[in-house]
């Protein structure tokens, strides 16, 4: 009579997830009374449900140094454009382009702009 090798025997057979974990971590019978291996499946959803909790907790804070830095350079930027707008205010006024026109040998005129007024036939 030939034996079937692939099957395992009644004892070892295979009883899904918990049963190999429960299996590999050998709970005597104290630590089974305590947390018993029925309870296993709330135990690892709640301990995803923490873990997805910390992340989104790390990801938060990290979005809200992000935001802080981000406004931090608005304002900078906010102020150089400020600056920048003022010096350039200034340096388009009349009597200042004048003056650097000078420095580059032109002169203003002296005499007064002629209006030019339309003719009707």
């Amino acid at each position: 009579m030939t034996k079937n090798i692939y099957k395992l025997p009644k004892n070892e057979e295979r009883g899904g997830l918990f049963h190999l974990i429960n299996r590999f971590l050998r709970m005597d019978n104290s630590m089974s009374e305590v947390i018993h291996v029925r309870f296993l499946p709330q135990i690892l959803f709640l301990s995803f449900l923490c873990l997805l909790y910390i992340g989104n907790r790390h990801y938060a804070e990290k979005k809200v140094r992000t935001i802080n830095q981000l406004e931090n350079e608005v304002e900078d930027l906010r102020a150089d454009y400020t600056t920048l707008k003022a010096d350039f205010m200034y340096e388009s006024k009349q009597s200042e382009v004048a003056k650097r026109a000078e420095m580059l040998g032109l002169k203003g005129s002296r005499e007064s702009p002629i209006l030019i007024k339309e003719v009707e036939y």
